[in-house]
């Protein structure tokens, strides 16, 4: 049985700034609680990453690999968890220009864990963990900008 869960967060940054934190690895731990993030094949961290990359984060002892899996520039960035405690996992982040200016940052989460009956906890945990996520995306990507690159 699939679980889900929405969250989302108003950035004061352009769509673009927001955007460009999402493709890029490296910039993940800056405004998350992953401690570190690499791309499998030893490609740049840095780089804007394409549809069929992984990348692979690290918090703690946890490693999670997810797939980019859909890239709409500064609309839409779209990933799968590739190992872990899901059958399936796909998350997306939608991107609109806020009326009031800015970014609204939609991330939504549909899972199904491989142990039965843990959706409900893992909806629990993954809300609570992510919800920094969404807040520091948009705090980030509204902080100066000669951080982000194109």
């Amino acid at each position: 049985m699939p679980y889900s869960f929405t969250l989302s967060a108003h950035s004061r940054a352009t769509p673009d700034a927001v955007f460009g934190a999402l493709v890029r690895a490296a910039t993940w731990p800056a405004w998350s609680s992953i401690d570190s993030a690499e791309v499998e094949g030893g490609a740049d961290p840095e780089a804007r990453q394409e549809v069929g990359e992984t990348r692979v984060f690290r918090t703690g002892r946890a490693v999670s690999r997810e797939r980019v899996v859909e890239l709409v520039a500064d609309k839409r960035f779209g990933y799968e968890n590739v190992a872990g405690p899901f059958r399936s996992y796909r998350g997306a982040v939608e991107l609109a220009e806020s009326p009031r200016g800015g970014t609204d940052i939609v991330w939504s989460v549909t899972f199904e864990p491989k142990l039965p009956l843990s959706g409900p906890l893992w909806r629990w945990y993954l809300t609570r963990y992510m919800r920094p996520m969404v807040e520091g995306l948009a705090a980030y990507a509204a902080a100066p900008q000669d951080r982000q690159r194109d």
